[in-house]
């Protein structure tokens, strides 16, 4: 697979879904929602909010992300932009991290670890679900650090990262809630991930400077050399689905991420052109004023 740096000079890139001819991307460290047009142009929303490490879209054009506010919306045409969850059953979120919608019109999202203070000694975090009508629920807690997340072709499986730890998959009931948490992988640095339309699941590395690719029943099909050691995350796009936008942190990023420090900027998004298409993301269907 052929890759194009498309963008660079950043120093923690994350979060990139494709949105028709852009694509969104964020920087965890430098903040900022970003979206890089076909002409290569890049536009800047919420320039001070840091930690982005989720980002989905709404079916009224607006973007739902994460941070340390919990989920947050944008209108992109407007610059507008409020607070859509931030605690649930009373309990205040530490933050939103990964997120991919339930196909149902709402999310799954995972919480940040100490909401971004990243150079602390990482805090358990959990997993939850919004529906379309923003009732919101924990799913799971206890995890050492909750990020990636995709459904399978058929919506029945959820796959999630839980980095430092493994790849589990889960089963999705008729409710949208999860059951019989079991292994995908052993792999412990993955990040961000997709799904494409053969089952296979494409799990970025944050520490290999690769993305792997598993079959359904998680043998490792291939995997993807990466110029950057780092690998954030992934996303599927374009006109036939065969359009990827990859997002790094670098060499160095999660050392100096651990360490409380600022990583150089040569973290970058690079494009590529994928021989199977990915899953078309759904997107959220929240009324959002």
């Amino acid at each position: 697979m052929e890759l194009t740096q498309v963008a660079t000079g950043y120093c923690f890139l994350e979060a990139p879904r494709a949105d028709g001819d852009c694509v969104w991307f964020t920087d965890l460290l430098l903040g900022g929602l970003h979206r890089r047009s076909a002409d290569g142009r890049i536009d800047v929303f919420l320039p001070d909010l840091k930690h982005i490490g989720g980002v989905v879209l709404n079916d009224d054009g607006k973007i739902i992300c994460g941070g340390p506010k919990g989920l947050v919306w944008l209108d992109p045409e407007t610059g507008r932009s409020g607070v859509l969850l931030d605690t649930v059953e009373g309990e205040a979120l530490t933050g939103a991290n990964d997120m991919y919608p339930d196909g149902r019109g709402g999310l799954y999202f995972g919480t940040l670890s100490r909401a971004g203070e990243y150079g602390q000694p990482p805090s358990l975090t959990g997993l939850y679900r919004i529906d379309a009508e923003g009732r919101a629920a924990k799913l799971m807690d206890g995890l050492k650090f909750s990020n990636g997340l995709g459904l399978s072709p058929d919506g029945r499986r959820l796959y999630h990262n839980e980095s430092l730890n493994a790849v589990f998959v889960y089963d999705v009931l008729t409710d949208g809630s999860l059951a019989n948490k079991s292994l995908f992988s052993p792999q412990d640095n993955g990040d961000g991930l997709a799904v494409d339309v053969e089952g296979c699941v494409w799990n970025s590395s944050f520490a290999t400077g690769e993305i792997v690719r598993y079959f359904p029943d998680g043998r490792i099909k291939d995997r993807i050399a990466i110029p950057h050691k780092v690998v954030t995350s992934l996303c599927f796009g374009g006109a036939d689905g065969r359009d990827v936008w990859i997002t790094t942190a670098g060499h160095e990023g999660i050392d100096a991420l651990m360490s409380g420090g600022m990583p150089p900027r040569e973290a970058s998004l690079f494009h590529a052109r994928a021989d199977v298409p990915g899953l078309p993301t759904p997107v959220t269907r929240f009324r959002i004023p």
